[in-house]
C-alpha cells in the first residue's frame, strides 16, 4: 500500500504560482509513475501532468503546457508540481496518484490506471 498526501494548495492571486508536493509512505516512490489531477466544482476529475518512475518522461494537458512542471524526488519519496501564471481556470482540488511502474518510461493520463491517491489540496485562484 502506498499512502499519498499532497499540501501546498491555498489561495492565490491570479498571476501566482504554487508548488504543491505529494509526500509517499508506506513504499518506495521510486517503483511508481506519478500523475497530478484536478477536479473543479460540478466537473469532472481531469488529467495536469504525469511523470515516469525516474522523472526522464513527462506529459502535460494542454491546458498547462508552459505554466505547470512535474518532477520528483526519488530520495525524498516526493512528486511535485509547480504552477506558475495561474488563472481562475485553475481553481480545483489538486490530487496526486500513483501506478507501479518501475523501468517503465510510460506515463499514465486517465484516472482508471493510478492504483493509488492522495486525498486532495484545494487551489482558489482569485482574479
Amino acid at each position: 500500500q502506498v499512502q499519498l498526501v499532497e499540501s501546498g494548495g491555498g489561495l492565490v492571486q491570479a498571476g501566482g504560482s504554487l508548488r504543491l508536493p505529494c509526500k509517499a509512505s508506506g513504499h518506495t516512490l521510486s517503483s511508481y509513475a506519478m500523475g497530478w489531477f484536478r477536479q473543479a466544482p460540478g466537473k469532472e476529475r481531469e488529467f495536469v501532468a504525469a511523470i515516469d518512475w525516474s522523472g526522464g518522461r513527462t506529459y502535460y494537458a494542454d491546458s498547462v503546457k508552459g505554466r505547470f512542471t512535474i518532477s520528483r524526488d526519488n530520495a525524498k519519496n516526493t512528486a511535485y508540481l509547480q504552477m506558475n501564471s495561474l488563472t481562475s481556470e485553475d481553481t480545483a482540488v489538486y490530487y496526486c496518484a500513483a501506478k507501479y511502474g518501475k523501468y517503465s518510461s510510460s506515463v499514465y493520463t486517465r484516472t482508471y490506471e493510478y492504483d493509488y491517491w492522495g486525498q486532495g489540496t484545494q487551489v482558489t485562484v482569485s482574479s
